[in-house]
């Protein structure tokens, strides 16, 4: 069971988590609303996605000089002002999509080193508590998987009960209680020595050569000094950007234009019942299976679920096909996370993570341009086929990487 510093780490990451999954099924369905038009939500998640990549690559440079906590502090009330001022300029001056792209660029002012500075910590909370990490890591995804179930199904409760709209209020309350519960960590938690800051490549330099330095340092310990990271990592973005594009606008749409908005938030809560079951099953019995052994059943089992979701079957089945991704994507999920914290040194984590976290808010919203394009090119009921065949395409090439083939391999 865990206590103490671990255990406030993982309530102030899931309270961070809760709202955001609960805004990731309102703000689609928000902006559908008031545009009318698909591609204008992914239009907005690609305008986002430049000053996202910037703030991830300079926040990582911060964290290797700063309290991490206090970024985390910090990052959570600035997302909590930019989701509470949606409902504000709602009902006065009225929401245009410039506004939604000005609150957006707001919101990755504290959504992008918050995100980055949480994944720092966690090793460091880990080492303090003497929690074996890679068991950590399978009990944070397990509970990342159960926000992803009340989340979504706590948004879909929300737009029955409230406008669409006013659900935005418990996103911005989640964040509020993330900042107070990451502001009781015990005093040192995230703050950087003297040793780890000279080490760093952020040690030295004015912001721009000090972001340069980040960048560089973070690409090459992503893809050039370990291979195994290279490979994970390029896998985490292709399934990323398949994801991004179910989740950011494609479902959103269908679910729109059969009249049923609330069940987009149902359907996600599915996936996320299957993820915290495969999560807990994963954290369970890890050890009696090989690294490799759960990477493959992993994907094959995803694969086998999109391909059903990819046909468009009823609603029950397309539910099942839904938990069937989420179950078999919660030992992926848990082994892609546990290589990168495993392969990133101590001293090169900030710059690493923020280039991490960068790039993801990169490909996620370059996901969701994608399938707004194809929903505007190919109508949603052939996007939904197109999306199928790239993601059996991911796991075809995963599987046959000679990289990915020894996961039980200790690092160098």
């Amino acid at each position: 069971m865990f206590k103490g510093a671990v255990l406030r780490y993982l309530i102030s990451d899931a309270l961070s988590l809760l709202g955001n999954s609960i805004a990731g099924v309102v703000l689609p369905l928000v902006l559908l609303a008031r545009t009318g038009d698909a591609l204008a939500a992914g239009s907005l998640a690609l305008i986002c996605a430049v000053p996202q990549f910037v703030l991830g690559i300079v926040g990582g440079a911060v964290l290797d000089r700063v309290n991490r906590k206090a970024i985390c502090v910090a990052s959570d009330l600035i997302s909590a002002l930019s989701v509470a001022l949606l409902p504000v300029i709602d009902a006065t001056v009225g929401l245009s999509f410039g506004w939604f792209v000005a609150l957006g660029l707001l919101g990755a002012v504290g959504d992008v080193p918050g995100m980055t500075a949480r994944d720092a910590l966690l090793p460091e909370v880990c080492e303090r508590e003497g929690v074996d990490l890679q068991r950590f890591v399978g009990a944070s995804q397990s509970l990342n998987a159960l926000t992803g179930i009340v989340g979504p199904a706590a948004a879909a409760l929300l737009i029955g009960l409230l406008n669409d709209i006013d659900a935005l209020w418990v996103t911005a309350a989640c964040s509020c209680a993330a900042a107070l519960v990451s502001a009781s960590l015990p005093h040192g938690v995230g703050t950087i020595s003297p040793a780890s800051t000279a080490n760093s490549p952020a040690g030295k330099g004015g912001i721009i050569a000090l972001a340069r330095s980040v960048l560089t340092d973070g690409l090459s310990t992503l893809f050039a000094n370990n291979r195994l990271l290279r490979a994970t990592t390029l896998l985490s973005f292709g399934i990323t950007m398949v994801m991004g594009a179910w989740q950011g606008i494609v479902l959103p749409a269908y679910f729109t234009s059969q009249r049923t908005p609330e069940l987009a938030g149902v359907f996600i809560s599915a996936m996320g019942i299957g993820m915290l079951l495969g999560s807990l099953i994963y954290t369970a019995l890890s050890s009696r299976l090989s690294r490799r052994g759960w990477f493959v059943l992993s994907l094959v089992g995803m694969a086998a679920g999109v391909s059903i979701m990819g046909t468009l079957p009823a609603m029950g089945l397309l539910l099942v096909s839904a938990a069937a991704v989420g179950l078999f994507s919660g030992p992926a999920s848990a082994l892609l996370g546990f290589f990168a914290y495993e392969r990133i040194p101590e001293e090169r984590r900030g710059s690493a993570m923020g280039t991490l976290n960068a790039l993801y808010l990169v490909v996620a919203p370059a996901g969701t341009f994608l399938g707004s394009t194809l929903i505007a090119g190919f109508g949603i009921e052939r996007t939904f086929m197109v999306l199928a065949i790239a993601w059996i395409a991911v796991t075809a090439v995963a599987l046959a990487a000679p990289t990915l083939r020894n996961l039980d391999d200790e690092p160098a």
